[in-house]
């Protein structure tokens, strides 16, 4: 996500204090003042639009988008909507997440039963990716160990839901491995790099 070549415009980052990845990822709500007072001072420095380094802001989207008078797209879970409405109907859209344990269904802000039921949400918990980036401050993961890791949880999705049409990435290190994972499954796949890039033609 934080690849300046993704982008026209450059990046200018900020801390929210506290915002360690297991405070982020379990959903400390004492985070939430962090997380604005941190899009702020973006803002002040001459940010157009915010993103978050993990999909798991998701949790205060509202709250930070409230704040700014600019646009906010702090997950790639935002896109679920209307990944699922380009879909036809009979189709599921897979959801991967560094922690599955953590990313339920309320987080993806579909209220309709039946579209719910067509998000199938897998994780890579337990693996290096996620245990390095628990560390504080977290470890540098091989891309290597990252793809294999996002390709077997997707071989076990498809197994079990062979309806899938398209992928999306929750976790802001995923769009490493994203080229590869399209070859190796001839599915579309989304992440928070088109979210950026969306939200940043809109400004631009």
């Amino acid at each position: 996500m934080m690849d300046p070549a993704n982008y026209d415009f450059p990046i200018i980052t900020e801390t929210a204090e506290g915002a360690w990845a297991d405070s982020v990822i379990r959903g400390d709500p004492a985070l939430e003042p962090a997380c604005i007072a941190a899009a702020k001072r973006l803002v002040e420095r001459g940010a157009i639009a915010i993103g978050a380094d993990c999909g798991f802001f998701i949790r205060h989207q509202a709250a930070v988008a409230a704040a700014m008078n600019v646009p906010v797209a702090l997950s790639s879970l935002l896109l679920v909507p209307t990944l699922l409405r380009e879909l036809p109907r009979a189709a599921k859209l897979a959801v991967i997440t560094a922690d599955s344990t953590n990313c339920g269904k309320d987080l993806l802000g579909v209220d309709d039963p039946a579209d719910r039921a067509r998000v199938v949400i897998g994780g890579i918990e337990g693996g290096k990716l996620l245990r390095n980036e628990l560390v504080r401050p977290p470890i540098p993961t091989d891309v290597a160990d990252i793809e294999e890791e996002v390709g077997a949880c997707i071989a076990r999705l498809r197994a079990a839901h062979p309806e899938i049409a398209a992928i999306l990435f929750e976790c802001t290190v995923f769009p490493l491995v994203a080229p590869q994972i399209r070859r190796s499954t001839g599915l579309p796949i989304y992440d928070i790099t088109d979210l950026c890039r969306l939200t940043l033609a809109s400004v631009s």
